[in-house]
Parts: C-alpha cells; structure tokens; sequence
C-alpha cells in the first residue's frame, strides 16, 4: 500500500524517501520511569535507537505513520515507539512537518486508530493531513483494489497539498484552549528542575499567544485572558 502510495509522488515530483521499519531498530520497552517527562529525555536510562529515528524525523519534511490493524491498535512496536517519545506531547516540536496515517486491516476496527494516530500527530506539533484505513483481503478483486486505489490518491493528495504548503496553520481554538491550559500549568509549577517547565520558558511560550508566530483575531486572543 505504501508503495502504490509513493508511486504516486513519482508521478507528480521528485522525492527523497526513506521506509523505516521499526523492526530493524533497537527499542526498548519503556518503563514508564517518567525521567524524561521530569528531568528530560536525555535522562531515559534506556540506550536504543530511539534518538536515531528521531533524528530521522527531524531530518524530513514529512512522515506518514503506516501500520496492520493489530487487535483493533497499532502494532506492539509502534506503541513502544510513540510510548519511547511520549516526553513530546508534552514538549511539541514537529511544527510545520506534514504527517498522515494508513492502516491496513482484513475485517474492521482500522478507522479508530487512524484517528488515533492523527490525534497523535497532532500533540506531538505535526501538520496532519486526514489518513484512511484501508480494507484488504486475499485475494483482492478488482473493484476492491480500485476502491483501494481511489482512496490512497485522495489520502496522497492531502498529505501532498500539507507538504507544499509550508505556512504554519492557524490553530482551532480546540488547540488554543490546550495550550494555554498546558501554559497556565507550567506557570503555576515554576519549578527550574521541571524539564517541561524549562522548555515553555526557552521557547518563549509563557510571552506568546501559540506555539509559534499566528496570526489571532480578537475571539481567539480573548482565550488568552481566561487562562
């Protein structure tokens, strides 16, 4: 599916791409020691190749998350992946990065975890282009892979338009609220040790109205003087 996926960039432009298989990676269980929530990521007393696939994604101008249906969730080694990265829902920092998810599944239940992985591309700063959850069962007839083909283009079309269009979108004001809750959080913590605390104040963000330069009409500015 990823690949007929990539075909079409083929088609329409020039690309550098990389498939990364999670297997062929050292990552260790997380432990839930929450050092790198408190102190930082740098602390993790797991040595793996968690930084490496991080710099993986920050060396790109994209990612799509493609993962089976694996008792209606993500694979085990995509949850250990987003579980060894959770310190960046807390610290976001893929802005102005397009993201989109496929999922594969022989029956149903793929739809929930598509939302789940957009919901996760979201807190962790990327520009999310809607994914699709793909139905296939062997063999395939041909209407069913035209069904496939047909929503792959539509997914690939979103994920193309986010990747050309550089400017940082404007934030809902679903987002805006989070924000300034996580923002009034670390102001009321003021604690220098408190990793998260740190970051806010090292990118400015107790100053600012989001997490990088908006513009904000004056109904969503107000959010500011509520919280």
């Amino acid at each position: 599916m990823i690949q007929q996926f990539i075909e079409n960039f083929k088609s329409h432009t020039e690309i550098d791409f990389e498939y990364v298989f999670l297997r062929d990676y050292n990552l260790l269980n997380c432990t839930g020691c929450k050092l790198c929530f408190n102190k930082g990521e740098e602390y993790c007393p797991l040595k793996d190749d968690r930084d490496l696939l991080l710099e993986k994604i920050n060396n790109s101008d994209g990612i799509i998350f493609a993962t089976p249906n694996y008792a209606f969730h993500v694979t085990a080694l995509m949850k250990n992946f987003l579980d060894r990265i959770a310190f960046i829902f807390h610290r976001p920092r893929f802005f102005g990065k397009a993201f989109t998810a496929i999922v594969i599944q022989g029956i149903y239940g793929g739809a929930s975890i598509v939302k789940y992985l957009e919901s996760t591309g979201e807190k962790l700063g990327f520009n999310v282009a809607k994914g699709c959850c793909l139905t296939s069962l062997e063999p395939r007839t041909a209407q069913e892979q035209k069904k496939i083909t047909q929503k792959l283009n539509k997914t690939y079309f979103r994920f193309y338009n986010k990747l050309m269009f550089t400017k940082l979108p404007n934030p809902s004001f679903a987002k805006l609220l989070i924000f300034r809750i996580a923002n009034t959080s670390m102001l009321i913590i003021q604690n220098e040790k408190f990793e998260d605390y740190c970051y806010f104040k090292e990118k400015d963000w107790f100053e600012s109205d989001y997490y990088y330069n908006v513009w904000l009409g004056p109904i969503k500015k107000a959010i500011r003087l509520f919280f």
